[in-house]
């Protein structure tokens, strides 16, 4: 396929997913779409990763795997952003899968609105056992944004149904990602930052309510069941995120300002959990210190008089922390923990209706 006949440079980094990644390359194989070139970067992979994806680059001319010494997902997937030849981008996980019409879809409505980024729906399949799983729906209906200030004054809706925090939801123009020399930062969770990156300028965005990506959460083995040390000072990095971004776009609306502050204190929720998580290490009179620095800081307070909780759960789970009760937060955090280690589809139908 010659340079100018890719349409989209299908871009995918690979590491210990040797269970996953056959059915993650078959469905972009099987995308209605067929001129495509499909970049797959083994990151020093230690199982049968890498030699899987070769296999099915040597039946399919479309399929480049790339091998290196590990160095992260950011690295990956930015070592393809530089050899990229397609008009527009995106970004697949190795251990997800895709809809058979998605890349066409996605390209066709960038073609015909001149699009930089096209946002779609997508699912989350929280699997609670090897066969049995929870599909939650993330969507909003479909638009074509007439200008850049419609699309910052209408984000926050799509932040409230996580539409702008993954890549893989979405078509980048390529064109706009190497003029403005985007790329994922070397950091943990790299992809909202890189999303955020993209959005900050952006100024022709269309959104479909259609849905095509399956992001599959197995939660035995998922990054986020594990207890993460620094995860409190990565919330509080990406607040300041939102905030910067919010005040570089101007909005400062109240129902923009209500999102910025809903979505903080579920994320401190989020931190009490994690504290109070059977793999954590912390004494209990640490645990209780650090969720004392949590629920009171200023931002906390802050972020408790402003949200407004939509749904029942979520403000039962306030009343400790707008009583500054650090006791009963330490309390509600293990229960929270024990929900989350022993009923897996009750905590992802809370987390979906929050």
């Amino acid at each position: 396929m010659g340079e100018n006949e890719v349409k989209i440079s299908v871009i995918m980094p690979v590491y210990k997913v040797e269970q996953y990644v056959a059915r993650a390359i078959e469905s972009i194989q099987a995308q209605t779409l067929r001129e495509f070139e499909f970049l797959i970067v083994d990151d020093g992979t230690p199982d049968r990763s890498g030699e899987i994806c070769d296999a099915y680059a040597q039946e399919d001319e479309r399929i480049r795997v790339f091998h290196k010494e590990n160095g992260g997902a950011p690295s990956a997937r930015n070592m393809a952003i530089d050899i990229a030849r397609g008009k527009y981008m995106y970004f697949m996980d190795s251990d997800d899968w895709a809809e058979p019409t998605m890349l066409e879809d996605l390209y066709t409505l960038a073609e015909q609105n001149s699009a930089q980024l096209v946002v779609s729906g997508f699912y989350i399949d929280t699997y609670y056992n090897d066969t049995e799983f929870y599909t939650q729906d993330q969507k909003l209906p479909s638009r074509v944004f007439a200008s850049q200030q419609e699309f910052r004054e209408y984000a926050y809706e799509m932040f409230d149904q996580n539409l702008l925090y993954p890549p893989w939801n979405k078509l980048f123009l390529s064109e706009y990602l190497i003029r403005n020399n985007l790329k994922f930062p070397n950091t943990f969770m790299d992809d909202f930052p890189f999303v955020l990156s993209v959005i900050r300028d952006v100024e022709r965005v269309v959104l479909t309510e259609k849905q095509y990506y399956h992001f599959i959460r197995a939660r035995a083995e998922s990054e986020t069941a594990k207890y993460r040390a620094n995860l409190y000072e990565k919330r509080e990095e990406e607040h300041s995120w939102m905030l910067d971004l919010y005040d570089h776009w101007g909005i400062h609306d109240e129902k923009s300002e209500e999102m910025l502050q809903r979505r903080y204190i579920e994320r401190v929720i989020g931190c009490v959990e994690n504290v109070t998580n059977p793999s954590c290490t912390l004494t209990a009179r640490e645990k209780k210190e650090k969720i004392r620095e949590m629920i009171r800081s200023d931002r906390a307070r802050r972020a408790v008089r402003v949200a407004r909780p939509r749904s029942t759960y979520m403000k039962l789970m306030l009343i400790p922390i707008k009583s500054g009760n650090v006791g009963l937060t330490y309390l509600e955090g293990k229960v929270i923990s024990g929900v989350k280690a022993k009923d897996t589809k009750l905590f992802a139908r809370l987390k979906a209706g929050r």
